[in-house]
């Protein structure tokens, strides 16, 4: 192509560009969009049950034995609400269902939303409640009742009361809110021998809700949003978070969590729920929901109002310290383990997250650092943490580069069909040369659980989640600085910046590395695959947190300075020089124990070849 065809595209790449960053919605923009829908939606339930009263004062005519009777159906009293709210959450309590209707956490937005506080769940997105059988064997269900105030007296609680058909005869929800994300919920019976049957000792509860999609990146979010509980005893138990699953527990479980990304809406019983069922449906991608979860279990019950049914809800993020915090104090036996809630990878990874790599965290944001910086300082730690075993797989290679001539004219003295004498020779080169081949492996295994464990906290840290770095809005969330408006196969429909970029990176230090080791020319097609693994990288990264794409950019950054500086330091004449040494000073002194062992065995194997051999020719 010509100059005039290079300028002719990159006048229509910055046009491209420059349409996309100007037809970009503003934040305010997008606020006024959500305000409006949530408007349109109020309207909508009030329509809705405006007509819902006005139905159900009508008449039902029905025929039977050809004569027409009246049936009259009873009408609700107006939908009253409460409020309890603290600096952190609000709750809205309705009288229909006696249930918390709506739970927005103030110091969090959905994802394009700067005004308004963050809605976990609204009227239409959640129900629960409890089945009862009454005395004549009626059934039942108090989300369809209705509950009326009664004062307490305390600003943090409230009390819903279902009036029973005797006078006296109530049942009583009691809510109590914390300075935090935990509110009590009570069940509170008085004197209800009398309405419902005597030999209830538990009710089967229900409770669904819909998960809104919170987050920019809706198959990131998908991949965390997960029904997840504690049997009685601190087991873990968790469905399926990419297809629907569901399943049956005959265990006590202790809670239950329903869990998007970053906040999660908990029940914890105060003893146990027990013959749990448990449903997790995925919804569709245009639906504005990731899942819809459900639970049927039953709950003690004590109708005689002897011992309360109590559980308490948690409604707030999943920031690992925070949900920590509720087993301070706690007797082992006792402790709730919502921290389980922030996935931090496998054990082993795990264990490096909660000893290393969360404490680090901390220090950093402690004092003040804008996020870029924090997570800039970890990747330097770390880096200063594995260096010495680096260095040590760098000089190794470099010994083996050196090495190179001796171990040719070894393979040449000792052809393939002599592979034990070329193996014997091949050790004892890297034993008078003070070389160990395994000493290359040794970065990966102190360096892989770093990065795995970097790879799962980095997108889970509630921290990260609203700040912005360089372009990036969001380092929680891809950094997508092109849109396409249709999905590509494993790429989607955007392109991150930060996840190029450190593609890019890759492949440079990929080149670096090749140029410093030598390559069998019939072994070309291995070499293009050394090129093709950083690419897939992009395909693989373009969709997950853009903090992810950065500590990965900055640490293959810092990765291609310390092999420039080791080349620099360690070269072959070097390396050469410092291997005959070794070699004299090795030349008087015994063998090692492990060499000696290691050589017995080559003798035996070459033994026994010999012998079977010999046996082979007299068969024949």
């Amino acid at each position: 192509m010509d100059k005039n065809t290079w300028i002719g595209f990159l006048l229509i790449a910055a046009i491209i560009v420059g349409f996309t960053m100007l037809n970009r919605p503003s934040k305010e923009e997008l606020a006024r969009r959500q305000h409006e829908q949530d408007s349109i939606a109020l309207l909508q339930m009030a329509e809705m049950e405006s007509q819902r009263i006005s139905d159900s004062l009508q008449l039902v005519a029905g025929t039977a034995a050809g004569e027409t009777k009246e049936v009259e159906t009873e009408v609700k009293p107006e939908e009253q609400w409460l409020t309890l709210e603290n600096e952190k959450v609000r709750l809205t309590l309705s009288t229909y269902g006696g249930v918390i209707q709506r739970a927005e956490l103030k110091e969090y937005h959905a994802s394009g939303d700067s005004v308004n506080p963050l809605c976990l769940f609204r009227a239409d997105e959640s129900s629960y409640g409890f089945t009862l059988v009454t005395i004549n064997n009626r059934i039942l269900h108090t989300s369809n009742l209705v509950f009326t105030p009664v004062e307490s007296g305390d600003k943090n609680k409230a009390v819903l009361r279902w009036q029973g058909a005797n006078e006296g005869a109530w049942l009583d929800f009691v809510y109590e809110l914390s300075e935090d994300y935990m509110v009590r919920f009570t069940l509170v019976p008085h004197n209800l021998q009398a309405e419902l049957a005597q030999n209830i000792n538990s009710l089967e509860f229900q409770w669904r809700q819909l998960i809104p999609q919170q987050e920019q990146g809706r198959k990131f979010e998908e991949r965390y949003a997960q029904l997840q509980y504690m049997l009685v005893g601190g087991d873990m138990e968790k469905l399926s978070e990419s297809k629907d699953d569901s399943r049956k527990e005959s265990a006590r479980v202790k809670w239950i969590g329903y869990k998007d990304q970053f906040f999660s809406t908990v029940l914890i019983a105060d003893e146990a729920f027990t013959s749990s069922q448990f449903t997790s449906t995925v919804q569709p991608k245009h639906s504005g929901y990731i899942k819809e979860y459900s639970t049927h279990a039953s709950v003690p019950f004590d109708l005689t109002g002897k011992s309360t049914t109590g559980f308490r809800f948690y409604c707030g993020p999943n920031h690992y310290h925070t949900l920590k915090a509720y087993d301070e104090g706690v007797e082992k036996d006792e402790r709730l383990h919502l921290n389980e809630l922030v996935p931090l990878g496998w054990k082993i990874v795990s264990w490096i997250n909660t000893a290393l790599v969360i404490p680090m965290f901390d220090l950093f944001t402690s004092w003040g650092l804008h996020i870029g910086i924090v997570i800039l300082l970890m990747t330097i730690v770390i880096k200063l943490i594995i260096l010495p075993f680096v260095f040590v797989s760098y000089k190794s290679s470099a010994k083996m580069r050196a090495l190179k001539p001796q171990l040719d004219a070894i393979n040449e003295k000792y052809p393939a069909d002599k592979m034990q004498e070329r193996q014997a020779a091949t050790m004892q080169l890297y034993q008078q040369a003070g070389v160990s081949p395994m000493s290359g492996c040794l970065p990966m295994i102190f360096q892989f659980p770093v990065l795995m464990a970097m790879f799962w906290f980095l997108p889970t840290a509630i921290e990260l989640r609203g700040k912005s770095l360089f372009w990036a809005d969001d380092l929680s969330t891809y950094d997508a600085v092109f849109h396409w408006g249709f999905n590509i196969p494993l790429l989607g429909d955007h392109l991150s910046l930060f996840c190029l970029l450190m593609t890019i990176c890759n492949m440079a230090y990929t080149y670096i590395t090749m140029q410093s080791q030598a390559t069998d020319p019939n072994m070309k097609f291995m070499k293009y695959m050394m090129y093709a693994m950083p690419l897939m990288f992009l395909f693989i990264f373009n969709d997950y947190a853009a903090g992810l794409s950065y500590y990965y950019l900055v640490s293959l950054f810092f990765t291609i300075l310390q092999t420039m500086i080791f080349r620099w330091t360690l070269n072959d004449e070097k390396m050469l020089a410092e291997i005959e040494a070794n070699k004299k000073k090795k030349a008087g002194k015994p063998k090692s124990g492990f060499m000696e062992r290691l050589e017995k065995m080559q003798r035996e194997q070459q033994r026994l070849a010999r012998e079977q051999a010999k046996a082979a020719n007299k068969r024949r």
